[in-house]
């Protein structure tokens, strides 16, 4: 069976779009504290690796406590070394479950999101 030229480069830009979308967003492939983790009082920071290099003027962690109070002591910082790892620093933290929030935009502009629980003891 013979394909058109035209048939040919329409299946063939399909193709390069379907890899394009496939590596155009970050998605976490670490994070510490990791989901459903149980940590001492002691931890200071939330650290998140992600599979593609983020913009860090878009690209957030936020950390709140059981009543949606932030406990975050300043804003999250993609590494200039590593533009895969974004972290923030906490402040001091109570007995509880916390939940992270985490933005991630691509450094091509694409966006993902997501969030998880860690607690406490």
């Amino acid at each position: 069976m013979k394909l058109h030229t035209c048939t040919r480069a329409a299946i063939g830009a399909l193709f390069i779009a379907a890899c394009q979308l496939a590596h155009a967003h970050a998605y976490p492939t670490h994070q510490a504290p990791s989901a459903g983790a149980t940590v001492p009082t002691t931890q200071k920071d939330v650290a998140i690796d992600f599979d593609d290099a983020l913009e860090p003027a878009f690209s957030s962690i936020t950390v709140t406590d059981a009543q949606g109070k932030a406990v975050t002591s300043g804003k999250a910082v993609v590494d200039p070394s590593n533009k895969k790892h974004m972290s923030v620093g906490l402040s001091a933290l109570a007995p509880g479950v916390y939940t992270v929030a985490w933005v991630a935009v691509a450094d091509d502009g694409h966006r993902t999101q997501g969030h998880y629980t860690f607690t406490v003891k």
